[in-house]
């Protein structure tokens, strides 16, 4: 996969290089399997001082606040860069993480990828999605991504490791293909 996608990721690379000035790749650590931590690699879609620009629009904007702390998301997201919601919107952005397949952090198709202050999210759920490695593509990515609660995408992320199997795995990956040529559920 990861010499397939090599044009794409020299392509991008170039484009974030050019435009958007600063590293092309963006390595944030994420919980894996039995809780080990690594670096979770994606193509840089924030601008480079994306945390201040998240402090500063959370504490002028209460509506904002609140959607964070709900979902851990925002409709409304000052920090990405044009290029990255481009990115973010076709998935071109996870496509380093074939990567961390390589090295074994992850698999193919797995839960999403979380940090360490969402593990409280998963509540009595937690050594479950603690039992199986992270994925790039997994159920909560091919049922509605941005469009679920967190909730939700705990449901779908604890549902997909107690029925996990091959034939289910290969139904994801084409559900994820149709999903990010269609940009359903992107946002």
């Amino acid at each position: 996969m990861l010499l397939f996608f090599l044009p794409f990721f020299a392509t991008i690379a170039a484009i974030i290089l050019f435009t958007e000035r600063g590293p092309v790749f963006f390595a944030h650590e994420r919980i894996g399997k039995d809780g080990t931590t690594f670096r979770c690699l994606k193509f840089r879609t924030m601008c480079l001082d994306a945390k201040y620009q998240l402090e500063q629009h959370l504490a002028n904007n209460p509506e904002a606040r609140a959607q964070w702390e709900k979902n851990q998301k925002l409709d409304d997201d000052p920090r990405i860069t044009c290029v990255g919601e481009f990115l973010r919107k076709t998935s071109l952005d996870e496509l380093p993480q074939f990567w961390n397949v390589l090295k074994g952090d992850m698999a193919v198709v797995g839960p999403r990828p979380i940090v360490a202050d969402e593990m409280p999210r998963y509540g009595d759920q937690l050594s479950a999605y603690l039992s199986v490695k992270p994925g790039i593509t997994g159920l909560w990515q091919v049922s509605g991504r941005s469009l679920t609660t967190y909730d939700e995408r705990v449901a779908l992320d604890v549902e997909y490791v107690q029925t996990r199997s091959f034939l289910k795995d290969a139904v994801i990956v084409l559900k994820t293909i149709k999903a990010v040529v269609t940009l359903e559920g992107a946002g």
